[in-house]
C-alpha cells in the first residue's frame, strides 16, 4: 500500500469512506471541502492507496499552536474501508500523520474518538496513544 497526499480527484472515494465513518457526504460537497483542506498551511490529508483497489483510507491532520500546551497536532478524521481493515492501512496512515506533525515541530498528537467506537479506541492504544481526558463536545452553528 502506498501513502500519498490526497488530491481533489480523490473526493468521490473519500466521500464514500466518510459515509462508512458515519458522516454521509455527497462527492460534490467533498470536493469543495477537500480543496479547502489540501490548501491549508496547518493541515494535511493523506490517503492510503492499495494496488488494484484504489483509495482504501484517509487521514486528516492539523497542527495547532496553543497557549495552554506545547504545539500539537490532532487527527481530525481517520477511516479505512470496511473491506480493507486489519491489514495495516490505518497504522500506515497514522504514521504518515505523525511524521507530518513532527516536521511541523509538534510535541504531541491528539485524537478524539466517539465513545461508541471501541475498536478505534483499541487501535489507538495499540499504537501508543493513551486516554488522558474525558470530556463533552459542544457545537453551535454560526
Amino acid at each position: 500500500m502506498k501513502i500519498r497526499k490526497a488530491r481533489v480527484g480523490d473526493a468521490e472515494r473519500i466521500a464514500l469512506l466518510c459515509g462508512q465513518l458515519g458522516y454521509p457526504t455527497m462527492a460534490r460537497e467533498m470536493k469543495r471541502r477537500l480543496m479547502a483542506a489540501v490548501g491549508e498551511k496547518n493541515g494535511a490529508c493523506f490517503v492510503g492507496e492499495a494496488r488494484g483497489e484504489g483509495v482504501i483510507g484517509w487521514i486528516h491532520v492539523s497542527a495547532n499552536s496553543l497557549i495552554e500546551v506545547e504545539r500539537r497536532a490532532e487527527v481530525n478524521g481517520l477511516v479505512v474501508d470496511e473491506q480493507a481493515r486489519n491489514r495495516g492501512a490505518g497504522w500506515k496512515l497514522l504514521e504518515a500523520a505523525e511524521k507530518w506533525a513532527r516536521a511541523r515541530r509538534c510535541k504531541s498528537m491528539s485524537v478524539r474518538s466517539n465513545a461508541l467506537r471501541e475498536r478505534a479506541h483499541a487501535f489507538y492504544v495499540r499504537h501508543g496513544y493513551e486516554v488522558y481526558k474525558t470530556q463533552k463536545a459542544f457545537r453551535k452553528r454560526i
